[in-house]
């Protein structure tokens, strides 16, 4: 089997001129996913606070911080899924972006817990999950939103961004009248950065999202002096007053506009251990929506990887391969935790959610320059040799040996992880069942290599 035409152009030619500001930009439409926004609302709510900074005179190294946690705001996104769906028996994603159009006021939080909270249940349990969100809600609130807001933070910082990232992206919760969350911070103690984050969310989404740039300017304004600055409300409506402000939110080269926003981009480009951090820290954002997903990303690349030494890959094109390992579910967070981790049998729509998970991932890969090429491998890890595979149908040798690696290694770990319908498997039987695939939906020579290298370690075994 020869290699892919994509690994053989670009293993060992390195990252190039790849910028930062391109690679976070692109991946956050990966976090708009888990959000429920429509594509592109990182890059838009960008754009909106990167205008609102300049009417406020940041220097060049504040707006750095300021466009990385505009970006960013919402790589905690995917810790609290699965407690969503938990708690209010209801699909995480419509919930995440319902509840970003709440207006202000008690009245307007219990509307949404009702009409959000138990809908497809029976009546008493619909009630007795009501009753539990009603008498704990500040709790639960919380809860949530530390899960979110700190986990973002520290893959942040896995990521080398600032402090200043980090704490932005930990406290954009956090409401000028102290009545945030997760630790109810007030006025100047919450950092400049995430109260601009948290306006220019809010405006994007009911501006972009809700209908117009009337309705963004109306609830910026009516949440001024509770859940923003004043001053910072000030600074906002001096910005969307200058020309292009608003028509540029709905132009189609807005990313690559926004690119030139990144002050800092002729000096921040990314090299190659950079960029292995960055796919290690966004593969932890896919696996922390899914308690039956914990590392699986990070297992399914060393998995791929023995795979391919045993094969004799060299160590250029098994890094390569490793980044698209790390990163081949990363369409995953557009599926809801109602769906992933349903225990019974998923019914033909959720089937149909769950096989354009792939489909998602090279679609957000191909973004990125130096991703593009493992873009079409992250793609096809559902294919099958005999063409029963997803989303394209792919056979023989129209998949390439790297994405036969990844399915394998995908496979393997699956099958030897609990799952939301079955526990763990024995080593030994889930290399029985790769082997009775063999040439129908596994590649021999990859089964083998992957027998071949767990025979080397005798703990697997031990397990089995």
């Amino acid at each position: 089997m020869a290699f892919s035409r994509y690994a053989v152009r670009e293993a060992g030619t390195g990252t190039g001129d790849l910028h930062l500001s391109e690679l976070i930009g692109a991946l956050s439409h990966a976090l708009d996913m888990t959000e429920g926004q429509p594509e592109g609302h990182s890059v838009r709510s960008c754009w909106i606070g990167m205008k609102v900074g300049e009417a406020l005179g940041f220097d060049r190294a504040k707006l750095a911080d300021l466009y990385y946690t505009l970006l960013l705001k919402d790589l905690g996104c995917s810790s609290n899924a699965a407690r969503i769906c938990a708690l209010y028996l209801t699909d995480d994603i419509s919930f995440k972006r319902n509840h970003k159009t709440i207006s202000t006021g008690t009245n307007a939080v219990l509307r949404f817990v009702f009409s959000q909270t138990g809908v497809g249940h029976g009546l008493s349990e619909r009630f007795r999950t009501l009753l539990h969100v009603v008498s704990n809600g500040h709790d639960i609130k919380r809860e949530l939103f530390e899960a979110r807001c700190h986990r973002g933070a520290d893959i942040a910082a896995r990521m080398r961004f600032s402090q200043a990232v980090q704490d932005g992206i930990r406290n954009l919760d956090e409401h000028w009248d102290g009545w945030g969350s997760p630790r109810q911070l007030q006025g100047d103690e919450i950092p400049e950065i995430a109260k601009i984050a948290l306006l220019s969310q809010v405006a994007d989404v009911f501006s972009f999202g809700q209908g117009s740039r009337e309705n963004a300017i109306s609830e910026v304004r009516s949440r001024s002096d509770t859940w923003f600055s004043p001053a910072i409300v000030d600074a906002f409506l001096e910005a969307q007053e200058r020309p292009g402000f608003w028509a540029s939110l709905k132009d189609p080269d807005l990313d690559e506009r926004v690119q030139g926003l990144d002050p800092m981009q002729d000096s921040c480009v990314v090299d190659e251990d950079w960029l292995d951090d960055i796919a290690a820290a966004f593969a932890d954002v896919v696996d922390a929506k899914s308690p039956f997903t914990a590392d699986h990303s990070k297992r399914v690349a060393l998995y791929a990887d023995m795979i391919a030494e045993e094969m004799g890959l060299s160590q250029e094109h098994r890094r390569w391969l490793g980044r698209a390992a790390l990163l081949h579910d990363i369409g995953k967070l557009s599926v809801s935790n109602r769906i992933l981790d349903k225990p019974g049998k998923l019914d033909s729509g959720e089937w149909d959610a769950v096989k354009k998970h792939s489909f998602h991932s090279q679609r957000i890969l191909e973004r990125i320059s130096v991703f593009r090429d493992i873009a079409p491998i992250a793609g096809a890890h559902h294919e099958r040799l005999d063409g029963a595979g997803y989303p394209y149908g792919l056979r023989g040798d129209e998949i390439c040996l790297e994405t036969r690696i990844l399915t394998v290694a995908d496979v393997f770990d699956a099958l030897s992880a609990d799952r939301p319908y079955r526990t763990a498997m024995p080593m030994a039987q889930v290399l029985g069942i790769l082997e009775k695939d063999i040439g129908t939906a596994f590649d021999g020579d990859c089964v083998n290599a992957m027998r071949a290298a767990l025979g080397r370690m005798p703990e697997y075994w031990q397990a089995a």
